[in-house]
């Protein structure tokens, strides 16, 4: 059964990107509840700032799981980078994932590398770039399967890295490079209108090829947005087909919220709920 999440951002730097709530993670979660979300997916500073949350208590009063930590903090405040022309930086962006894996943990639930992927330079040419970003991954892939946690990354579009845009070539990278069934990508809707002819189709070969390769699923999370990075409805988006893939390929994890706060951030959360109903309704009980 597909999952509905919604985005909290807790890091000053991001206060203004796509993210549902901002600050007030107490708050944001009652107004999940309210609205009925499943879980909440959560942008952090660090894996102490997680933990200063009492997240155990807060979602459990409010019915709510944690879909998944996103980890653009370490990029954001630190310049972490997996692509980092020093091995300090790399080591301190590894350890910096690994500390928000050990927190997931606790809820057994999923971490995002997004924007800590970085991208390649004149500095670090492409294949050394990949090379590092393979390395980080498969040391991470190994410390989260042993703790139940799924390890998710995000092809970007080609404003925000030059390493894999496209569902496809995160999908030859991931099911070719990996033999972690952990490490899975996440389908952010957004940045595949940039990058696909077809997102129906770009989610479909996908799974297809991950199929062949590796015999499990590999997309295990959705950023559910439309083409202006909008609630879900309010661009131009057509999610009919979309769900319909997801459907055919038996998706069951979450579909979540990383939209702009739009005209409000309750608004926003309204429109995500009402586009999640029709596009993935509930079998009625």
């Amino acid at each position: 059964m597909v999952r509905s999440a919604v985005t909290i951002c807790l890091v000053p730097e991001a206060a203004a990107g796509p993210f549902v709530f901002y600050g007030d993670c107490a708050a944001a979660c009652e107004t999940a509840a309210r609205l009925g979300f499943d879980a909440v997916e959560i942008f952090a500073p660090d894996a102490a700032a997680v933990r200063a949350l009492n997240l155990p208590k807060l979602l459990g009063d409010n019915g709510l799981a944690l879909a998944a930590l996103g980890t653009g903090a370490g990029f954001l405040q630190r310049q972490l980078t997996f692509t980092s022309h020093s091995r300090s930086v790399w080591t301190e962006a590894v350890d910096f994932v690994r500390a928000m894996i050990d927190v997931a943990a606790e809820f057994q639930s999923a971490v995002i590398v997004g924007s800590m992927q970085g991208r390649w330079t004149p500095e670090v040419p492409r294949d050394r770039a990949i090379g590092q970003l393979w390395e980080a991954l498969f040391v991470l892939g190994d410390h989260a399967p042993p703790l139940n946690v799924k390890l998710f990354y995000e092809p970007l579009n080609r404003y925000e890295t030059n390493l894999f845009t496209t569902l496809g070539d995160a999908a030859t990278f991931v099911a070719k490079g990996f033999p972690h069934p952990c490490i899975e990508l996440l389908a952010d809707l957004f940045h595949m209108n940039i990058e696909e002819r077809d997102i129906a189709a770009a989610l479909r070969d996908a799974e297809s090829f991950a199929a062949d390769w590796r015999g499990v699923p590999l997309v295990g999370h959705v950023h559910f947005a439309d083409s202006n990075r909008r609630a879900a409805g309010l661009g131009h988006t057509d999610f009919t087909p979309i769900a319909a893939a997801l459907r055919e390929m038996n998706y069951d994890g979450y579909v979540s919220a990383e939209v702009l706060p739009w005209p409000d951030a309750e608004r926003a959360a309204e429109q995500t709920m009402k586009a999640f109903r029709v596009h993935f309704p509930r079998p009625v009980s």
